[in-house]
C-alpha cells in the first residue's frame, strides 16, 4: 500500500518496533500533523515492516516527531538503500556530496553501528561489513565512547524469525538523527504505579492514546471512564491539563480492596491525583468526580481539546449507570447526602452513542475523540475480543453529523 511517494527530495529511514503494528501508521500520521506536516512514504511502503523510508521537509520536523512517538525506535537521515550490498554501495556514491562531506571532515569524530534485524551477526560480520564501507571519505577519528557523528549500516532479514534469509531483502546506511520515547513505557510502568487497579491502562498503549490525540502544552483533556488515570498520566506527561469522571465512587477516592498481590485495601494515599504527583506531574492534575458518562454532566459548549477513554465493556469491569426499570421513590432530605442510586446495565451501544454526544457538545473544533473498541477477530475465534482503537480523525465532519442525529 503506498500512501504518497511526493517529490520531497530529503529521506529519512525509521525503524519502528514489532508491536502493536495496527496502531503505529496512526500514531504517525497524528504526530506528523501536529507537527505541521503529512506523512509520506515511498511507494513500496510495507507498513508491516519495520523499516520505513519517509520523505520529510527538514530534520528539525523528524526530530520533533521522534521526541514523542512510542512505536519507532530510531530515525536516520538515509544516504543509500539497495536490495544488496552492492546496490547500497552504489546509492551511496550517487547520494549528494554537499550533504554528506559536513558530517565527514577532518577535526570531527565519528562512529559506524551495524544492526541487522531478525538475525544475529558476529563480531567478525559486523567488521567486515563496516571495512567494505571504507570507500566513502571520512576525514574524521573514529571515536567509540562519544562520536560527533554516528551511522548505521541496517539490514532487514525479514519478519519470519523461523527462516531469516541468507542475505538481506534490504540493506541501508544513514546518519543517525535522534531516538524515540520507548523509554517512557519503562518509567511509566503500571507495575511501578502508585495506584493501579484491575484494567488499568498499559504505559505503552497510553502514550498510543495521548499521540492520537494529539494532547500537548495547556489542552484540557477529559476522560469520562477515568478508572485509575492512566491515560490522564499519559496526557499530563506531554503537558495536558487532564480531568476525568467514574461512576465508581471507590476508584475516584482512592478507597476499598486493593489490586494488588499481599494488599487487602488500598491506603490513604492511593488515588489518581497521587499518580500525577509521582511523576511530578501534579500541576496538570484539575479534578475528578463520582459521575455517570450516561448523563452529561458539562454545559453546553466547546471544553474539551481532546476525549480519551478505555469505556468499560462488561468483561473484567461492569457496565453501570444510574437508573432502573423499576419505579424507585425519591430518598428523603435527611437521606441525600448518603444516597447510593439504583444502578443498571449500560449496554455498548449506548456507551458510544453517548461518547459521541459527548464530543459533539464538548469538543473544541478540530478536537479529537480517541477510545478502545471491541471487535471479533472471526478468523481467530468467535468468542475472543480483540481491543482496536478508534480514532476520530475528522472531528469537525464527525461532530456535525453526530449533533444533527441527536437533535433529530
Amino acid at each position: 500500500m503506498a500512501l504518497s511517494s511526493g517529490n520531497v527530495s530529503r529521506r529519512f529511514l525509521l525503524l519502528l518496533a514489532q508491536e502493536n503494528l495496527e496502531f503505529r501508521l496512526p500514531e504517525l500520521k497524528s504526530l506528523f500533523s501536529l507537527c505541521g506536516g503529512q506523512l509520506k512514504c515511498e511507494e513500496n511502503f510495507d507498513e508491516k515492516s519495520p523499516f520505513w523510508i519517509l520523505h520529510i521537509p527538514s530534520e528539525q520536523m523528524a526530530k520533533g516527531i521522534m521526541k514523542r512517538t512510542v512505536c519507532a525506535k530510531s530515525i536516520f537521515e538515509l544516504w543509500g538503500q539497495g536490495r544488496t550490498h552492492e546496490e547500497l554501495y552504489n546509492s551511496l556514491k550517487n547520494y549528494p556530496a554537499d550533504r554528506m562531506i559536513p558530517f565527514l571532515q577532518s577535526g570531527s569524530t565519528y562512529q559506524i553501528n551495524v544492526y541487522a534485524f531478525n538475525k544475529t551477526l558476529t563480531h567478525k560480520e559486523r567488521i567486515q561489513k563496516i571495512d567494505n564501507l571504507e570507500f566513502l571519505p571520512f576525514q574524521g577519528t573514529v571515536n567509540l565512547k562519544n562520536p560527533e557523528h554516528v551511522f548505521w549500516l541496517l539490514e532487514d532479514y525479514g519478519t519470519d524469525p523461523n527462516n531469516a534469509p541468507e542475505k538481506p531483502f534490504s540493506v541501508y546506511f544513514g546518519r543517525w538523527l535522534a531516538d524515540g520515547r520507548r523509554g517512557l513505557i519503562n518509567v511509566y510502568s503500571v507495575k511501578k504505579r502508585h495506584f493501579i487497579g484491575n484494567t488499568s491502562m498499559d504505559a505503552g498503549l497510553s502514550f498510543l492514546m495521548a499521540n492520537h490525540a494529539k494532547a500537548g502544552a495547556n489542552d484540557l483533556v477529559f476522560d469520562p471512564f477515568v478508572g485509575t488515570g492512566s491515560l490522564l498520566v499519559a496526557c499530563a506527561h506531554f503537558g495536558a491539563y487532564v480531568c476525568g469522571t467514574d461512576i465508581d465512587y471507590n476508584i475516584i477516592h482512592g478507597r476499598g480492596k486493593a489490586s494488588r498481590k499481599n494488599q487487602k485495601w488500598r491506603g490513604p494515599d492511593e488515588n489518581i491525583r497521587a499518580n500525577l504527583r509521582q511523576y511530578g506531574l501534579e500541576e496538570f492534575y484539575v479534578d475528578v468526580l463520582v459521575s455517570d458518562a450516561s448523563k452529561n454532566i458539562w454545559r453546553r459548549g466547546k471544553l474539551f481539546n481532546a476525549i480519551i477513554t478505555d469505556p468499560p465493556y462488561g468483561i473484567r469491569e461492569s457496565t453501570r449507570k444510574t437508573g432502573s426499570q423499576k419505579e424507585i421513590l425519591k430518598p428523603t432530605e435527611e437521606y441525600i447526602e448518603s444516597h447510593v442510586p439504583v444502578s443498571m446495565s449500560y449496554h455498548l451501544s449506548d456507551i458510544f452513542i453517548d461518547l459521541l454526544n459527548l464530543a459533539a457538545e464538548n469538543l473544541v473544533m478540530n478536537g479529537r475523540l480517541v477510545y478502545w473498541l471491541p471487535v471479533y477477530k472471526l478468523e481467530i475465534r468467535i468468542d475472543m475480543p480483540i481491543l482496536l482503537m478508534q480514532s476520530i480523525v475528522h472531528m469537525r465532519a464527525t461532530i456535525h453529523s453526530v449533533t444533527s442525529t441527536s437533535v433529530g
